[in-house]
């Protein structure tokens, strides 16, 4: 069965919540590790926000499915960006039969889109 999700948010909201609650959004969305690697930049900091909820889409779950922190977009150094799941989502995943999730991210000036395909 062929999954889809995509998800597209404008990075000034982003932007906004970071600005108004800072450690309180980042610890509640994002891993120690996407924190490292976004260090503050919002467009990255989105683009990761629009995966995570693309994610959901594909996995059926909505935002109260799965927490947040159990998926994680991890990009090693000169690789694509790749989904990552922990928990719950991993539990999901494997209960509808997803092996992997291929990820395509782009950003702009004012938005970041995420689209997703189980594999």
């Amino acid at each position: 069965m062929l999954l889809t999700g995509i998800d597209i948010i404008e990075i000034y909201r982003i932007k906004e919540v970071c600005q108004n609650y800072p450690d309180r959004f980042m610890r509640k969305i994002f891993t120690k590790q996407e924190i490292e690697y976004c260090r503050g930049r919002f467009p990255q900091i989105a683009a990761r926000f629009a995966t995570k909820e693309a994610v959901m889409k594909l996995l059926g779950t909505g935002i109260r499915g799965v927490p947040w922190k159990s998926i994680e977009v991890y990009r090693a150094r000169g690789k694509a960006p790749k989904v990552i799941l922990h928990g719950n989502a991993k539990k999901k995943a494997n209960e509808l039969g997803i092996k992997e999730i291929a990820l395509s991210i782009s950003h702009s000036r004012n938005y970041a889109v995420a689209s997703v395909v189980s594999v």
